[in-house]
């Protein structure tokens, strides 16, 4: 049987994104290339072992195809596109597979591209090519963030046993090596302008990872008690994605409580949940290549302890003042200040009973990274917003955070928001905010996880 977007997509469920939204970004390609460039975009291996294919989120922004062993080739003098493909070969009657070389009609239906070949022509396409962008920056996989990949790479380079380069400074190398009167420059910096602002499909497509992630949140608050694990609740979240359809996790969940939210990125999720903490959960879907970014605080109890309302609750008031001024054309600085200005006087007026949380706060409202990072294909998605006016279809994350280091802890509330022509979306909305709302809903019908009965079993 063959799939032909791969494992996940088949003619009767299309992929997310028809071949018009590819060849519309193709088109941008060739106006930032020039008609003397050629772009060449390198897709994932295939898997080792018996792991899903994924495609990386370059080759696929720029193509839509699942294909392993894949290359994709914008050729400006001619101004067409062609992707060259392995053979499909036994996984086509084993397993099924992705379209390869001999099903030229099927991926130009699916992509939109003018020609398909084999491997071998690539070198043939390349011969005469003078200018060559390609991405420098490593190619990213699911739950692949670029400042991560580029560590990894920096840590491999560094090992005396190890010390390969990246795939991606490899083919760089080849292209240098065999096609030495061509002058190889980075692709990267346009394809991060480009996936900085996200067409309605894509914003279509994070509303679904939005509400799969709201959702996980809002169910695993109703299964909150003493006596579970952190892991449990991320086992809820992932039945959740993915009896809606979606590929599993779109990143490393983060679901800590007690002294483990201290670590800021923790990931061990094995605590377990004790009565007077507190529960914090950061998790989020990959759908169709997209994910979205969520955080929430809620009391493991189902009542927020006095403190826990100081702190948390100063918190949502920041995250509303912040949510309240976004729109497009204004400046993040801008939001920031504003936002600051507004809560300095709550700041002095809010019931909080130890000076040292009142001047955590004060702390809070001089940070500058509470509009965190770009949400997209990778949940530190790439291209930069910070420096210009919002434009619709950014997406990003509202992300208030408090440090208290007297105590270790550390307060945030999360929400990933589209800016549109009118305001903004926010994306992850159905999970409660306010305190009273998330009071109400543990204090509703409780949940309990299907087949766990036994809170002492060993692991």
């Amino acid at each position: 049987m063959l799939h032909p977007h791969g494992s996940r997509a088949s003619p009767e469920r299309p992929g997310a994104f028809p071949p018009e939204e590819f060849i519309e970004r193709r088109e941008r390609l060739f106006e930032a290339i020039g008609k003397e460039g050629h772009a060449l975009l390198q897709g994932a291996p295939p898997p080792r072992g018996y792991v899903v294919f994924r495609q990386t989120n370059e080759f696929h922004y720029c193509s839509g195809l699942e294909t392993p062993g894949a290359y994709l080739l914008l050729k400006g003098p001619e101004h067409r596109a062609a992707l060259y493909l392995p053979f499909r070969g036994k996984a086509a009657l084993e397993e099924g597979a992705a379209p390869g070389a001999e099903d030229g009609d099927l991926v130009r239906a699916i992509t939109g591209v003018d020609e398909v070949h084999t491997l071998e022509r690539l070198w043939e396409h390349l011969a005469e090519a003078r200018i060559i962008y390609t991405p420098h920056a490593p190619a990213e996989l699911r739950g692949g963030t670029r400042h991560d990949l580029l560590l990894a790479d920096r840590q491999i380079a560094l090992d005396p046993w190890d010390g390969l380069p990246s795939r991606e400074q490899r083919l760089i190398a080849l292209l240098r090596t065999r096609l030495p009167r061509a002058e190889v420059r980075d692709l990267t910096p346009i394809l991060d302008e480009m996936r900085s602002v996200k067409s309605p499909r894509e914003v279509a497509v994070m509303r679904r990872a939005g509400h799969l992630a709201a959702r996980a949140v809002r169910e695993a608050m109703r299964v909150t008690r003493p006596g579970l694990r952190e892991y449990q609740l991320g086992a809820l979240a992932a039945y959740i994605y993915l009896a809606n359809g979606a590929r599993g996790e779109g990143y490393r969940p983060i679901i800590a409580s007690g002294e483990n939210i201290w670590h800021i990125h923790y990931f061990r999720n094995d605590g377990v949940l004790k009565d007077g903490d507190l529960v914090l959960m950061d998790v989020a879907p990959e759908c169709d290549y997209y994910t979205s970014d969520i955080g929430r605080m809620w009391p493991v109890s189902g009542v927020y302890a006095p403190w826990q309302r100081e702190l948390y609750g100063f918190m949502v008031e920041y995250h509303k003042a912040l949510l309240a001024r976004l729109r497009p054309g204004v400046m993040p600085d801008q939001v920031m200040d504003e936002a600051a200005a507004e809560m300095r006087g709550v700041c002095e007026r809010w019931p909080f009973s130890r000076e040292v949380y009142r001047e955590a706060a004060r702390r809070t409202l001089e940070f500058r990274g509470h509009l965190s990072h770009p949400v997209g294909m990778a949940v530190h998605d790439d291209g930069d917003y910070r420096h210009r006016p919002l434009l619709p279809g950014t997406v990003f994350t509202v992300d208030p955070q408090m440090w208290v280091p007297e105590d270790k802890l550390y307060i945030r509330v999360e929400d990933c928001v589209a800016i549109t022509a009118e305001g903004v979306d926010v994306l992850t909305a159905e999970a409660p905010l306010e305190l009273a709302d998330v009071e109400a809903l543990m204090a509703g019908e409780r949940a309990e996880l299907p087949y766990v009965k036994d809170q002492g079993l060993p692991g």
